[in-house]
């Protein structure tokens, strides 16, 4: 899905640095769209430096005077805000605000987000402007994001919501053999058994809650086939090592 009817607004950038760290995050999560207000320096070398492989962000970038001609067309627009206000506004966090973005984005509407500026945010009559404010819930000791981690989180929430049912629903969708069978995973358990016996780590006499743990783990990491065999292979081999052993003399 094309996410450039999508635009990120940052608002008064002091630092052309940001700028550019902007332009990769964006473009790391297939955001193109970008509008500059009245940015402090800009075209700047630092900000093309930041920006890496993202320099046709940059290029593409819109460089206009006031967040209203910023926003002009948009038709759903989200403020980013990271303190409450006095009058309530409906807010809501990244990934709900993604999601409303991209929907609206899906409809056919020009959607905004607006970013403020490096320390102290957007203003009141900014954020009045917007349909609705963002806020990433960030740890009270330390709430102060930099600029272009902040539009990361945000991208990354859109880019989530835009892959949708592309992304695998389990995290075992695609493995690459199939996973061992209770049936397997018992012989394991014996052979295992016995080879711990035989090496003198499990005392078949006191056996404590050993075996129990070892069935827990293994069970929590979920073997498949492949693995199942390396590890059968292995006891296998570590009991041969101790026959032949026995049978030869004890090595040294």
């Amino acid at each position: 899905m094309s996410l450039d009817n999508i635009r990120v607004v940052l608002v008064h950038t002091t630092h052309s640095g940001n700028i550019g760290g902007v332009a990769r995050a964006m473009k790391n999560m297939g955001l193109r769209n970008l509008t500059l207000v009245k940015p402090l320096e800009y075209p700047a070398p630092e900000a093309e430096w930041r920006a890496a492989s993202a320099i046709d962000v940059l290029e593409q970038a819109s460089v206009v005077e006031t967040v209203a001609e910023a926003i002009a067309d948009a038709q759903f627009v989200v403020g980013t805000s990271a303190r409450e206000r006095r009058i309530p506004w409906p807010v809501q966090d990244a990934r709900q605000c993604a999601s409303r973005l991209v929907d609206n984005a899906q409809a056919g509407e020009q959607v905004a987000i607006l970013f403020g500026r490096e320390d102290r945010g957007l203003l009141n009559e900014e954020l009045e402007l917007c349909n609705l404010h963002c806020h990433i819930p960030t740890h009270e000791d330390y709430p102060s994001l930099n600029l272009a981690m902040a539009v990361q989180l945000v991208a990354y929430e859109i880019r989530m919501k835009a892959l949708g049912d592309t992304l695998p629903a389990e995290e075992d969708a695609h493995w690459d053999t199939p996973f061992a069978t209770a049936k397997d995973m018992q012989h394991f358990y014996t052979h295992l058994e016995e080879t711990l016996i035989e090496i003198g780590f499990l005392d078949p006499s006191a056996p404590r809650q050993l075996m129990r743990r070892l069935k827990r783990l293994y069970n929590r990491v979920r073997l498949d086939e492949m693995e199942l065999n390396i590890l059968r292979g292995t006891l296998a081999e570590t009991q041969k090592s101790l026959r032949d052993a026995g049978s030869g003399g004890k090595k040294t």
